[in-house]
């Protein structure tokens, strides 16, 4: 029996985000969202308790670095919060404040 796979649900713009990394990066991205909504972890990831608790980072190495940070805990889909391509060792204040800001959008508005 298949088990109903959660959509994803792209939060601001991460979706445009996405399509304009390198085409290895998206097709990377796309397969480990995929693998998230299957129930299995991403075959590289950790999670961001700095935005919020369950976030977690998909973490994508093709000579540059990407990330794709997302929440899967809420019941109507896997929600991509940021998606941005890593230029330093630390993930940058902006990038981190970024997710928060959507995440506790996202949180009001299924609170509302």
């Amino acid at each position: 029996m298949d088990r109903k796979l959660k959509p994803v649900v792209f939060q601001g713009d991460s979706l445009d985000s996405i399509c304009a990394f390198p085409d290895n990066a998206k097709r990377r991205a796309g397969y480990e969202l995929d693998r998230v909504q299957h129930g299995l972890n991403p075959t590289d990831w950790k999670s961001m308790p700095s935005v919020g608790a369950g976030i977690r980072e998909i973490r994508i190495k093709t000579g540059l670095q990407f990330r794709v940070i997302y929440i899967v805990r809420l019941s109507d889909g896997i929600h991509v919060l940021h998606a941005f391509q890593k230029k330093t060792q630390k993930t940058s204040k902006r990038d981190i404040d970024l997710a928060k800001k959507r995440l506790q959008s996202l949180i009001r508005s299924q609170n509302a």
